[in-house]
Order: structure tokens, then C-alpha cells, then sequence
């Protein structure tokens, strides 16, 4: 009934997430979103984790593009001093802007991923369009007010995929 929220992983947070694992895995860009996944939604300066952990993703050759369902000003400012590309304005959970970001990436479906912490817009979208996706926890306990109306319903949703699914739990990486 609720396949369509299933991620494919659930990772404690994307500092987890290691070039290496997503190597083995044939997976060669990632699509992430910003809020509660890369930064605090109250905090667009990022942590000195993210700085390491984008740097490996560089290093390694793995791309890594925002996709944000935020206006344009707030990703351009947020992803600024990352270096990053990104989409904005992604209408997910539809997979409009995840597409547009997978065009730019110009690879297959099977060698990107989509990392979120929400199930009704991230997971929901990369479902939607056809890549894998990982679920991580947000990288804070609050969340703005137009992300709370969404966390009540995926409470529900989380606990119906769980009891259907037993091995979804949390894991330290992808693989």
C-alpha cells in the first residue's frame, strides 16, 4: 500500500554514506536533499562534517547535487560556499526536479541515488523516479513549519512500512 515511501536504506546520517560504498554499489553521482539532510533548516552554514564529507564525494569523482524544494535564493546561498550544483524549486515529491537534476548528471538510473530525511517528498520522489534512494535521519529534532504537517503523516507511514518490511532498520552505511 505504501511501497512507493519505501527507501531503499536507511543510514543514520549522510556522513555515513563513504565513496566507497557507493563505488561497490556501481553508484556514481548522489542527489541529496538540503534541509534536516546536509544542513539544520535553521542553519544554511554547514558543519565542518559536511565540508569533509563533500570533499570526499569530490575527490572521488562522485558528484553531488542538491535537490530542494526551496526557492532558488535560499539553495543558491546554502550551497554557495559547498560549491555545489543544484535544482531548486524540485516540486517533490513529483519527480520533476529530480529528473532535471538526473539530466544534468547524464547517467543512468541504477548509478544515482537520492538521499532525504523526509519519506513524503525525498524518498517519495526518487521512488517516483526510478532511482534508489536513502532514507537518514534529520540532522535535527525540529523542523519548520512547513515540514511538520508532513512528519505527522510519516510517523503513520513509517510504522505501517515497518511492521510489513522487519529489516528496515537503521544501518551505519549502504551497504
Amino acid at each position: 500500500m505504501f511501497s512507493n515511501y519505501k527507501p531503499t536504506w536507511m543510514v543514520e546520517a549522510v556522513y555515513k554514506i563513504t565513496p566507497a560504498q557507493l563505488k561497490k554499489l556501481g553508484i556514481k553521482a548522489v542527489l541529496t536533499d538540503l534541509d534536516n539532510t546536509l544542513i539544520a533548516w535553521n542553519n544554511p552554514d554547514g558543519t565542518e562534517e559536511l565540508f569533509t564529507w563533500i570533499l570526499e564525494m569530490r575527490n572521488a569523482g562522485i558528484p553531488v547535487v542538491v535537490v530542494s524544494n526551496n526557492n532558488s535564493e535560499r539553495v543558491a546561498r546554502a550551497v554557495k560556499k559547498f560549491e555545489l550544483l543544484y535544482v531548486a524549486r524540485a516540486l517533490k515529491p513529483l519527480p520533476v526536479g529530480i529528473n532535471k537534476a538526473k539530466k544534468m548528471l547524464d547517467l543512468a538510473d541504477e548509478e544515482i541515488i537520492m538521499i532525504g530525511d523526509q519519506i513524503m517528498t525525498d524518498i517519495r520522489g526518487a521512488n517516483s523516479a526510478g532511482i534508489r534512494s536513502v532514507l537518514v535521519k534529520p540532522i535535527i529534532e525540529t523542523d519548520s513549519w512547513k515540514t511538520k504537517f508532513n512528519r505527522f503523516w510519516e510517523r503513520k507511514i513509517m510504522s505501517y512500512l515497518v511492521k510489513k518490511h522487519p529489516d528496515m532498520d537503521w544501518r551505519g552505511g549502504i551497504e
